[in-house]
């Protein structure tokens, strides 16, 4: 299993802030998938460079951000992976969203998107390692699936 993981961050990509929610995800996932190839990168909260991103780990079999989705001025990572995606997946935002809402009503504002673009599936986490770590619990159940399928295997 391949993985992108992608910060979407003012402060932690100009170096005034240290990521801990693209880390988090490295840990949890090696925890469930030890064999699992993970890359990191860090982007500004910024449509054209979390675009850039996103374009670059494409080919992945899933691409997961951290950051940017919320409802200040700046978050803008769901409208950048929308726009990224040929396809939505509305069963996984709404699974992150069920199960941090059990955690904090703050997950009522969550506007995090997932979609499909090629063979690569493309989630939105939130920024904190709190939240991070809920949501690989809650999707690594159906990522090897979910890679089989887009790799004609099957179920």
């Amino acid at each position: 299993m391949t993985v992108a993981v992608i910060t979407v961050s003012d402060r932690a990509s100009e170096g005034r802030y240290e990521d801990l929610s693209g880390p988090e995800i490295e840990r949890a996932l090696l925890e469930r998938f030890p064999g699992a190839a993970i890359t990191r990168r860090i982007v500004p909260d910024d449509p054209e460079r979390i675009a850039a991103a996103l374009e670059e780990c494409l080919g992945a079999d899933f691409i997961l951000t951290t950051g940017g989705t919320g409802i200040s001025p700046r978050d803008v990572t769901p409208e950048a992976t929308r726009r990224f995606c040929e396809k939505e997946l509305p069963g996984i935002s709404e699974a992150l969203r069920t199960a941090s809402l059990k955690e904090t009503p703050a997950a009522m504002l969550s506007r995090g998107f997932s979609g499909l673009r090629g063979n690569t599936v493309v989630v939105n986490f939130p920024g904190s390692p709190r939240a991070v770590r809920l949501c690989v619990e809650v999707i690594a159940p159906i990522m090897e699936h979910a890679g089989r399928m887009l790799r004609g295997e099957g179920h």
